[in-house]
């Protein structure tokens, strides 16, 4: 097969066939195939889209470029959760000590910040030491004693995605239904689980702005998960702004310790308490999503969750002193307050300017070569349908870039919209896809 004769293909609207996919894949993983031709490759089926069997046949090549991990011999159900990525979405943090903690096994392989999104690794790395790369014999060491094993996809998980992952968050290719099938369903089959909880993302902050998209992905999900047999449940959550208050690694680190020791912060516990819940209804521990969201509650009140995230966090190398005294963490050089120029109900958030606004910060990467800053982020205090009065403190930022400073005050003040009739906070889940 040729390289260029199958760009030229899918870029002529032509569907390829299952060898053509596996061809591109594996050479691309091999190395065969240089970024810029693939790059064109994803480009083109962005534009043009792949149907459903081409999205089955990528995400089968992705899943088998490496190991399929049998946990078969660690006793438990076996339930995952994945989002698509927000701002300030850190309930991976928050779920997985709270679902092992209630008795159901958490294998989580987790993925880098994409876009304007943060990761779940890069926040966990924020903690001196976790690591992340753990290899697949630690990988069930670690969740057999524990109950759950937060890691990146190694060499031998899904090698295709994690490559494919890196190109398309900076090649402008994030936002394709079948890509994010595919890279999503690849890990996700590739980690020996029984169930999956999704978190499909909706608004300003996602990489589905509309509802019909966001269900439209959440039903393609579903579709692939279900042709592998695994149990599955969607909830479509509301991403038009951050989640919670603390943007940025450390800092959205240091929001799930809080709650993990029993802090309310309404938006963000209301979905992390769901899709907990609804794991640990899938795990076989409660006969329902609501009783299993009134144990999540239970395993914050007990101690229990926080309890399991300093051991997940022990056996994964980090430095557990840093859960314990979170106030001890380094600081940035630099931290001002954004002041409102307006008073008014807050109408609306551009999330995504919100997110790029971290980015720029330090927090996460505009090439793919960037390095992270864990120090930095956003401390994002407003809440649409709050009251705001000119001069209140919008938001704090963070960072040692002092030149980023006067453009990310710039890009927040610009992305928020006042009101001066009230406004009606959005609703939270805005559907349910079982």
């Amino acid at each position: 097969m040729n390289t260029v004769e199958l760009i030229k293909k899918k870029r002529e609207k032509q569907q390829l066939t299952d060898e053509e996919i596996d061809f591109l894949v594996q050479n691309y993983s091999k190395g065969k195939i240089p970024d810029y031709q693939f790059s064109a490759f994803l480009m083109a089926s962005f534009l043009n889209g792949l149907n459903k069997k081409e999205t089955a046949a990528l995400t089968k090549s992705m899943l088998y470029s490496g190991k399929v991990i049998d946990l078969s011999k660690i006793e438990g159900v076996k339930v995952d959760k994945h989002s698509t990525g927000g701002v300030g979405d850190k309930t991976s943090l928050i779920l997985a000590p709270i679902v092992a903690a209630a008795g159901v096994k958490v294998p989580m392989i987790s993925g880098r910040g994409l876009g304007h999104t943060g990761g779940t690794l890069d926040k966990l790395e924020s903690i001196t030491g976790f690591d992340v790369n753990l290899n697949l014999t630690q990988y069930k060491s670690v969740l057999k004693k524990c109950g759950a094993v937060l890691i990146g996809q190694t060499k031998d998980i899904a090698p295709a995605d994690k490559l494919i992952y890196g190109l398309r968050d900076v090649t402008a290719t994030v936002e394709s239904i079948p890509l994010i099938t595919a890279s999503i369903m690849s890990k996700k089959l590739a980690e020996g689980i029984d169930g999956l909880v999704l978190d499909v993302k909706t608004g300003s902050g996602a990489f589905m702005k509309n509802l019909s998209d966001s269900k439209a992905l959440a039903n393609s999900l579903i579709n692939t998960a279900k042709s592998f047999n695994k149990k599955v449940i969607a909830f479509i959550t509301d991403m038009n702004q951050p989640l919670g208050n603390y943007i940025g690694n450390w800092f959205e680190v240091y929001e799930s310790i809080k709650v993990l020791q029993g802090e309310y912060v309404e938006d963000l516990c209301e979905v992390t308490f769901n899709l907990s819940g609804a794991m640990i209804y899938l795990g076989g521990k409660a006969k329902s999503i609501n009783e299993g969201i009134e144990i999540s509650k239970e395993m914050i009140a007990s101690g229990k969750a926080f309890d399991k995230f300093v051991e997940i966090t022990k056996l994964q190398n980090g430095d557990v002193s840093l859960l314990k005294n979170p106030d001890k963490y380094k600081k940035s050089k630099y931290s001002e307050k954004i002041y409102a120029d307006k008073s008014g109900s807050l109408k609306a958030i551009d999330n995504y300017q919100i997110g790029m606004a971290s980015l720029e910060l330090g927090a996460g990467r505009l090439t793919k070569e960037d390095k992270i800053d864990p120090k930095a982020g956003i401390i994002f205090n407003s809440k649409i349908g709050n009251k705001i009065n000119k001069g209140d403190v919008i938001a704090e930022i963070y960072t040692d870039n002092k030149s980023s400073i006067d453009k990310v005050k710039e890009r927040i003040l610009s992305a928020v919209e006042f009101s001066k009739e009230k406004v009606k906070a959005p609703k939270l889940i805005k559907a349910v896809l079982r």
